[in-house]
């Protein structure tokens, strides 16, 4: 009988050859990720890099002169408030509108519920010049509903081209975005448990406030923070609408790097470092107050 003699040369071949198949199958999510990571790196990370590190320079040194003179611009801390009076209460409107309305979507026909979703979905693309324009149409000096409230004395001194015609317009392009963010989380909540409480003797509005509310929680600080820094970053509809005349703080970024009279870029980043330090504060409260949330879920369970 003869015997076959494998040699190791050959032995080391074949056992480099699952290995090289072996990486290649763990690398290869990496390398189906590499596009993204490039785009992340350079629409994301590059910028924020290059602003920050030009926000500390001011006729090429380095120093804290253009954060100096932004904290003690009372023009720049007037736009940051009224950034921020704008955001906050567009998204509390926003939310509780769109709250009842996610709310009343679930006991209605699953055709409606879908047309409502559907053109939720399109309005919420509406916005920049063209929802400017709508809105001037509609609620301008001449507008038609303008025109028609003033007609029965119901207007007052309603203006939109200031911040109440603003907030208006926040609260518009508000709602849709909310309404896409909260739908799915309604679908946590169960019909039984309304039915249970009601057994229970609880009201409507105690069941909203021991039962709904506490499940919601996450998905409403959730969505309550990313309505913030959407409407924080609002630029097109307020140029628009008021042609840079009304003082926010996109307005004054924007002034500052494409201005026919100034150009100063690294005001501009010290101006976008102080408003992203703001929306990461924001963002740690959020976090904190879902941390809590589910810990006093964690409790309840537990009792």
């Amino acid at each position: 009988m003869s015997s076959s003699v494998i040699s190791p040369s050959y032995r080391q071949a074949s056992s480099a050859k699952p290995k090289a198949s072996h990486w290649l199958k763990r690398m290869k999510p990496a390398l189906w990720l590499a596009p993204f990571a490039l785009f992340f790196y350079l629409f994301q990370l590059a910028p924020m890099i290059w602003m920050l590190i030009n926000s500390f320079i001011y006729e090429e040194e380095f120093a804290f002169t253009n954060y100096i003179d932004v904290l003690d611009s009372a023009f720049m801390m007037q736009a940051f408030g009224n950034s921020l009076w704008l955001s906050v209460w567009s998204s509390i409107a926003g939310l509780a509108i769109a709250t009842l309305l996610v709310s009343s979507l679930r006991r209605v026909d699953s055709k409606i519920r879908d047309g409502v979703i559907a053109f939720t979905n399109m309005s919420s693309n509406f916005a920049g010049v063209p929802l400017a324009f709508a809105f001037i149409i509609i609620l301008g000096t001449n507008g038609a509903i303008t025109l028609l409230l003033k007609q029965y004395g119901l207007l007052g001194d309603f203006d939109l081209y200031g911040k109440w015609g603003l907030l208006a317009i926040y609260i518009y392009f508000q709602i849709p975005l909310a309404v896409l963010l909260l739908y799915p989380a309604f679908d946590a909540l169960s019909d039984d448990w309304q039915a249970a409480s009601a057994l229970l003797g609880a009201s409507s509005c105690q069941y909203w406030a021991k039962v709904v509310l506490p499940v919601l929680s996450p998905a409403l600080f959730g969505t309550f923070i990313i309505l913030i820094a959407n409407a924080i970053g609002a630029y097109a509809s307020v140029y628009a609408l008021t042609a840079g005349n009304y003082n926010v703080i996109t307005i004054r970024i924007a002034s500052l790097v494409s201005g026919d009279l100034f150009l100063e870029p690294n005001l501009a980043a010290a101006i976008s470092v102080i408003l992203m330090a703001i929306l990461a504060c924001i963002t740690l409260i959020n976090q904190w107050l879902i941390t809590k949330s589910y810990a006093g879920k964690k409790a309840n369970a537990k009792r």
